[in-house]
C-alpha cells in the first residue's frame, strides 16, 4: 500500500495558550485538581486542531499541549526518572553568545512503564479531527540527555543497557499507536544535530557517548522499532538542532551523518532544518537515497521574522537541484515550543507562518 505524502507538514509542537502556562503552574502548587487541569489541557489541544486546519495543514498535530517538554512523555510515564541537581547543558543565543542551562531530570533507578507515552494525545485528537494525524515520539539516542554519569550507573551498569531498554519502550509505544490508527510517527533526534557540534560533541563524550556511533546506533535503534510497520503507518526523521527559548545547540553541515540520516534510516521522511546558515547547504541532500522524502524546514520558528512565498519557493527549487521536488515537502525548521515556555514569537504569526506553509506547499505542488 502506498502511503500518503503531506507537502504542508508540521513539526509537532506550538506555542502554549496563556491559560494553559498558568494553569501548569497552579496545578503544580497544587491550586487545581486533575479534572480541571485535564479540561484546560483539552481546550489547547481544540486550538491547535482549529490552527492547523485553518491554516491548511495537511497532517495534524495535538500540539504537545500535554507535554513540558517535546520529550517528557517518558519521564511521565515510566518509573525511573526524578528531578536532579548538577547536570548542564550548553545552549547558544542567535548571536552565538553561550547560555548554560540545568537538565533538571536525570535517571535515578530501573525503568518501569506506569502507562503509555502518547495514547492519551492521540486518542484524543483523533476523535477532534477528521484529517490525517501525527504523533511526534523522541528517538532512543535522545534520552542520552537524561543519563547522568555516576547517578544513573545505579540503574543500569551501561548506557548500552539503557538504551536496550529505552528501545523496548519505544517499540511497544510505536505498537500501540498503529493499533489505535496513528497514520504519521515522527522520531525527534536534535542529538543528531548537536552531534555535528565540536563542543556538543564533548559534552556527550562526558557522558559516556562516542557522538558518530551515538547516532549510528540511534538509526539502528529506530530501525528496529519501525519494523514491521511500514505498511500501516508513515514514520518520520526530524533532525534539527536543539529549540528553547529562541536558541539553539548546535550548528554544522548534515554532511558528517549524511549516509546515516539519509540512507541507513527506514523512515520515509526525512524532516531537516535549513532556515539559516547553520545547517550549511542542501549538498549533502544528494546523498538521499531514492525511497526518501525530504521535508525542509526553511519557515525558522526562532525568530518573529516572516519570510515571503517567492524566498521559500526559491529555496526549494534550489534544494530540488539535488532531491527531485516530487520528493520534497515543507515545514517550519523545528516546532514553536519544544519546551513549554516557547519561542518568544506572537501567536498569530505562528498562524501565519503555518498558512506560509500550506500556501507554498499548494502553489509548488499543488
Amino acid at each position: 500500500m502506498a502511503l500518503p505524502i503531506y507537502r504542508a507538514d508540521n513539526i509537532g509542537s506550538m506555542l502554549r495558550p496563556p491559560t494553559l502556562l498558568v494553569a501548569r503552574d497552579q496545578f503544580k502548587a497544587g491550586l487545581i485538581d486533575d479534572r480541571m487541569f485535564k479540561s484546560v489541557e483539552d481546550r489547547a489541544v481544540d486550538y491547535c486542531i482549529a490552527a492547523q486546519e485553518l491554516a491548511g495543514i495537511g497532517i495534524l498535530t495535538d500540539g504537545e499541549m500535554r507535554r513540558n517538554v517535546f520529550a517528557s512523555q517518558l519521564a511521565q510515564s515510566v518509573e525511573g526518572f526524578d528531578t536532579i541537581t548538577g547536570n548542564s547543558v550548553d545552549w547558544f543565543t542567535m548571536e552565538g553568545k553561550k547560555e548554560t542551562s540545568p537538565v533538571t531530570v536525570g535517571l535515578v533507578s530501573k525503568m518501569k512503564r506506569k502507562r503509555h507515552l502518547s495514547s492519551e494525545e492521540f486518542v484524543y485528537l483523533r476523535a477532534r479531527t477528521r484529517l490525517p494525524t501525527k504523533m511526534t515520539i523522541p528517538s532512543p539516542t535522545m534520552y542520552a540527555y537524561y543519563w547522568v554519569p555516576k547517578i544513573s550507573t545505579a540503574a543500569y551498569p551501561s548506557t548500552d543497557a539503557y538504551m536496550a531498554d529505552v528501545t523496548d519502550i519505544l517499540r511497544d509505544e510505536v505498537r500501540e499507536l498503529v493499533r489505535l490508527g496513528c497514520d504519521y510517527i515522527q522520531f525527534d533526534a536534535p542529538e543528531f544535530g548537536m552531534a555535528l557540534d565540536p563542543h556538543q560533541q564533548e559534552w556527550f563524550r562526558a557522558k559516556g557517548f562516542e557522538p558518530m556511533k551515538m547516532v549510528r546506533d540511534g538509526i539502528e535503534m529506530m530501525n528496529a522499532i519501525m519494523a514491521g510497520y511500514h505498511d500501516k503507518c508513515t514514520f518520520g526523521l526530524h533532525v534539527c538542532r536543539g529549540n528553547d527559548a529562541n536558541r539553539y545547540m548546535g550548528k554544522g553541515s548534515y554532511a558528517a551523518i549524511a549516509e546515516d540520516i539519509l540512507q541507513r534510516t527506514e523512515a520515509k521522511v526525512l524532516l531537516l532544518e535549513y532556515d539559516d546558515e547553520r545547517s550549511g547547504d542542501f549538498s549533502a541532500l544528494a546523498k538521499t537515497a531514492e525511497d526518501k522524502v525530504v521535508c525542509l524546514g526553511l519557515i525558522t520558528t526562532k525568530n518573529p521574522r516572516q519570510e515571503t512565498a517567492d524566498e521559500v519557493i526559491a529555496r526549494i527549487h534550489e534544494a530540488a537541484k539535488y532531491v527531485p521536488l516530487d520528493r520534497l515537502t515543507l515545514s517550519t525548521q523545528c516546532g514553536f515550543a519544544s519546551v513549554a515556555k516557547g519561542n518568544n514569537i506572537p501567536f498569530e504569526l505562528q498562524e501565519r507562518k503555518f498558512k506560509l506553509v500550506a500556501d507554498v506547499a499548494r502553489q509548488v505542488w499543488g
